[in-house]
């Protein structure tokens, strides 16, 4: 097990921030936080875990102070109430201070080893997202998702594999200028090809969930994510896509001005 002092939280800027939504995972705390400090420190620079409280209604926030007390890298925020995965994640980039931004789900369906696989991406890509290529899930959820995906990518005209799969890495970059509407993380990879950023797909572990319950299923997430589709659809075909070829300067400087 990890210890909460290390090489790296010498009191320097983190250069990685992992931004994980927690919503009633009392039981899985105590197993997901542990977990992610040797990986973390793997990466040999400093780091901060930022947990986000989605105002949960069991013992999570208790547990989460409680390591927090552990583990100096831990920043803890805490929603008055409960307000969406997007409103997390949000939160989360706006707090984090890294150059570079890591998302995963807080349900131990990701093995938090695979940070390690995609960071090297970003060598050549500015946002890596996880694939999950052998999904843990019932037959109705892998084959649910399948459909999904493929009217998702037929109506966005798009070809990304997963757009479920929560673990990403992300250049800061890429994040300064995002604006999140509620139930947009789904569409994260389009909306930041729409800036112009590179975005690459790398299969990534998927395991069952041990404790607690899914947040999700097929009824309450089909007619959001749909009319969250057509928004996307409708951004894509309104988006301003122009080059300027050439800016001539007639006489005087661009911004000065007389007093």
């Amino acid at each position: 097990m990890a210890t909460g002092k290390n090489s790296y939280d010498s009191g320097a800027l983190p250069v990685y921030s992992l931004v994980i939504p927690i919503y009633n995972e009392e039981a899985n705390i105590p197993l997901l936080v542990p977990s992610l400090l040797p990986v973390m420190e793997k990466l040999r620079k400093p780091f901060e875990i930022i947990l986000v409280d989605d105002g949960s209604n069991d013992g999570s926030y208790e547990r989460m102070v409680h390591f927090s007390e552990i583990y100096p890298q831990l920043v803890l925020v805490k929603f008055r109430s409960r307000s969406g995965q997007t409103a997390a994640f949000d939160a989360g980039f706006r707090l984090a201070r890294g150059s570079v931004v890591i998302t995963m789900d807080g349900d131990l369906q990701y093995d938090p080893s695979d940070i390690l696989k995609l960071i090297p991406y970003l060598e050549s890509a500015d946002v890596v997202c996880g694939w999950r290529e052998r999904r843990a899930d019932t037959l109705v959820r892998r084959a649910s998702s399948v459909i999904a995906n493929a009217i998702r990518n037929s109506l966005s005209q798009e070809q990304i594999q997963d757009v479920g799969c929560s673990l990403r890495v992300f250049k800061r970059e890429s994040l300064k200028t995002l604006k999140l509407h509620n139930g947009m993380h789904r569409f994260l990879p389009t909306l930041l090809k729409l800036d112009g950023f590179k975005v690459v797909e790398v299969p990534v572990q998927h395991f069952p969930r041990r404790y607690g319950l899914s947040k999700y299923n097929i009824r309450n997430r089909a007619i959001r994510s749909f009319v969250d589709l057509l928004a996307v659809r409708w951004m894509k075909r309104r988006w301003l896509t122009y080059e300027i070829e050439e800016v001539k300067q007639c006489g005087g400087t661009f911004g000065s001005h007389s007093d």
